[in-house]
């Protein structure tokens, strides 16, 4: 082979799926002819690490060092030969080609345990609520993190199945410490990397390698692979691009980082990746490249050739998975929770609905930057066929769409698209939860296949949604996250704590909103993340507006995103840590809701200020079905069968119809007079899902008049028409 291209993705992101990135760059770079080989280097180290020859390797190194380790780790050398003799079998069933073995994985004496498994005491009770192919998946995930502790202690401290020497990519203002342990001896990983790299190189020998680097666990590896390459196979280019060069390098001046890559992009990969493929082919000069750090007269330099215009999200093709060991992922259930392990279990499409962010408020939030500013939907036609695409190539119907949060006119739209193509999907996404999401809007996405969705709480105080921009409160919340729990879809929260100027008070009291909120049941899973000041959130460009001080404004060489800050108002924000996730771990798996909120701290907090029944009483409210004459109608149902039957009062005759409706459960009827029950079989048929159309509540009353029928409202909130509701009536 002789690619011009060979995308890679480094070590290490997800078990379970591909990173989007590459299959995103191979996907257009096919609708431009150019040749496109791409690779997760990542799944490739895991596998040769987590296999019999590769275990057998690791503790052969580890037997030869003369140390002292921990009693876990002695436990797990002791019992070596249990790992090796396991480990492949284990892997085959988390890539799910050997599904009968979760029998003798639940068994107590198949698996070599070591402290991971110390954690079972407290989930015996979930078990019975989780099948054998689960229990055996935990279990197994188990194992796989045992094995992840000794490699830490004994090996490599930088490992772990989702980063790696992730501390050396976070808030790195200068290239000293990374440029310093590049120069080191390569680590046991590193040897696995570039092994298998030095394979990967040799089948497809590109003109140009570009690497993308979505996270700080992936820079590292990034690096040693452009070292690698610049020292053997100096004549190929090497180009990285990524969500970390994204928001971290966009002030790079670091003339050192440039030993390792040729260039760097920034924001939307596609057009400065074919001008880069234009420049090596000698058909573009150097100025005449599109969002580009590279080298010039030993001095770095930007250049953003504005001639060069950015494709829209329908020129840039269908992304592209062919290359990728689809079939080696492995899923792992981490945490028994059903919406928390959707990160790490099952094999996902990734694909985009909409480019940008719609609402492109929030204070915490890169706004300020492309990738976020630029708002650009695709239609929802397009989506669908792209779906279709997919399906047919990676042989998977489920999708994660990776919205900044999208939104909730084109999910509408792409949800009535599945349902008349009759598309088998399943699909989940991130949301802003805004009140769009009505009862009847969250039926429709569950019955196009939407399972969950996860979007940001944040802070559930209103005070600070208010400063953050969210553009939501804390009720309106609960009664989205009610009308998705009630259709059926699970509900994920992202949660801050420490924004600038948040108490003591504040952060209990948003505590107990959260605890409300999943005993209630309207939340599934939850995630809190401390507050981060960004350069390129309003927060970080002007914080004197919000209260807090940068500690200082140098501008590093190397990485500029987070920002250290002062805040004189709030709370001491890293104690509340430990209590804030403890206490949602256990909340997830549905305990310890009657826990005083004390009990999960080590130093005494404020008592909290919300009334205990806040959440239910927000629930309270129920929407009405009275509607604006531009809501939209449509009907799920079945198109019912009729008969007639008449009856005589005061002398007169009169003809019903019986509308007998079967849906996939049951059985029910209406009986209206014919004219009318007539006129309902015609109009359901109109507003039936399998129709590209979608009518208005206007228009179904101009109908219903032009039938030369009388008091559309008294039949339209009648008894028989609102039951309708209950099986698949809905105005959006």
């Amino acid at each position: 082979m002789n690619k011009t291209v060979f995308a890679l993705t480094p070590p290490f992101t997800q078990l379970n799926t591909p990173y989007p990135a590459t299959a995103y760059i191979k996907g257009f770079l096919n609708t431009k002819n150019i040749t496109c080989y791409h690779a997760d280097l990542g799944i490739e180290v895991i596998l040769a690490l987590f296999s019999q020859s590769g275990l057998k390797d690791l503790f052969e190194f580890i037997n030869k060092k003369e140390a002292v380790f921990s009693e876990n780790s002695q436990r797990i050398i002791a019992l070596q030969d249990d790992y090796i003799q396991t480990i492949d079998a284990v892997i085959l069933f988390l890539q799910g080609k050997n599904p009968t073995l979760s029998l003798v994985i639940c068994q107590d004496n198949f698996l070599p345990e070591a402290s991971r498994f110390a954690q079972l005491d407290d989930l015996d009770w979930a078990f019975g609520s989780m099948g054998m192919q689960d229990k055996a998946k935990h279990l197994a995930t188990l194992f796989l993190e045992d094995i992840s502790d000794l490699i830490m202690e004994c090996v490599d401290p930088n490992f772990g199945f989702s980063r790696y020497a992730e501390r050396l990519g976070r808030s790195a203002n200068s290239f000293d410490e990374l440029y310093s342990i590049l120069q080191q001896e390569y680590s046991y990983i590193d040897k696995l990397l570039i092994s298998i790299l030095e394979k990967r190189m040799q089948e497809v020998s590109p003109k140009m390698v570009a690497i993308s680097v979505p996270f700080p666990g992936n820079l590292y590896s990034a690096f040693r692979i452009g070292q690698w390459i610049k020292k053997y196979f100096p004549h190929v280019k090497v180009a990285m691009g990524g969500g970390f060069a994204n928001t971290e390098l966009r002030s790079l001046s670091d003339v050192r980082v440039f030993e390792f890559f040729d260039f760097i992009t920034l924001d939307d990969g596609e057009a400065p990746i074919e001008n880069l493929v234009q420049h090596i082919e000698g058909n573009r000069t150097v100025e005449q490249l599109k969002r580009t750090f590279t080298l010039i007269d030993n001095k770095v330099a930007y250049i953003n050739n504005s001639l060069t215009k950015d494709y829209k999200q329908s020129e840039v093709g269908t992304p592209d998975y062919s290359d990728l060991l689809l079939d080696k992922y492995i899923s792992v259930i981490e945490i028994v929770n059903p919406m928390h392990r959707m990160w790490s279990d099952g094999r996902w499409n990734k694909l985009t609905m909409a480019h940008g962010c719609y609402w492109g408020k929030c204070t915490f939030c890169d706004i300020s930057l492309d990738y976020i500013k630029i708002y650009e939907p695709i239609a929802a036609n397009l989506l669908c066929n792209r779906m279709e695409e997919m399906i047919a190539q990676t042989g998977e119907n489920g999708f994660h769409f990776v919205d900044e949060a999208a939104p909730p006119a084109l999910m509408r739209a792409l949800a009535l698209e599945i349902i008349r193509r009759k598309l088998t999907v399943t699909w989940w996404t991130n949301i802003r939860f805004e009140k769009s999401f009505s009862r009847d809007l969250c039926l429709l996405l569950r019955a196009s296949g939407c399972i969950a969705v996860s979007g940001g709480l944040e802070v559930a105080s209103d005070r600070l949604l208010e400063l953050i921009q969210k553009g939501v409160t804390v009720a309106q919340v609960a009664q989205v996250t009610r009308n998705f729990t009630e259709a059926g879809i699970m509900v994920h929260a992202y949660l801050m704590y420490g924004f600038p100027t948040q108490t003591a008070q504040e952060t209990v009291d948003s505590l107990e909103m959260v605890r409300q909120m999943f005993e209630i049941g309207t939340l599934q899973s939850g995630f809190w993340h401390q507050f981060a000041m960004t350069a390129h959130s309003p927060v970080g460009l002007y914080p004197e507006q919000f209260g807090v001080l940068k500690e200082n404004n140098n501008i590093g060489t190397f990485a500029n995103n987070d920002i250290v800050h002062i805040d004189p108002k709030g709370a001491n924000h890293e104690a509340f840590s430990y209590g804030l996730k403890k206490s949602l771990l256990n909340f997830m798996h549905g305990i310890c809701f009657d826990y005083p909120l004390q009990e999960w701290f080590d130093f005494k907090i404020p008592r909290t200020k919300v009334p205990k029944n806040y959440i239910e009483n927000a629930l309270l409210e129920e929407e009405d079905f009275i509607l604006k004459p531009s809501s939209k109608i449509v009907w799920l149902g079945k198109k019912p069968l009729v008969n007639y039957s008449n009856s005589t009062k005061k002398g007169q005759s009169f003809t019903h119809a019986n509308l007998v409706f079967h849906d996939k459960k049951e059985v029910f009827n209406l009986k209206l007079n014919q004219i009318q029950g007539d006129w309902l079989v015609d109009i359901l048929d109109k507003i039936s899902t399998k129709n590209e159309k979608v009518y208005t509540l206007q228009e179904i009353k101009n109908n219903y008049e032009a039938a030369g029928l009388e008091d559309f409202e008294l039949f339209w909130y009648n008894k028989p028409v609102i039951s309708l509701r209950d099986y698949g009536l809905l105005a959006l």
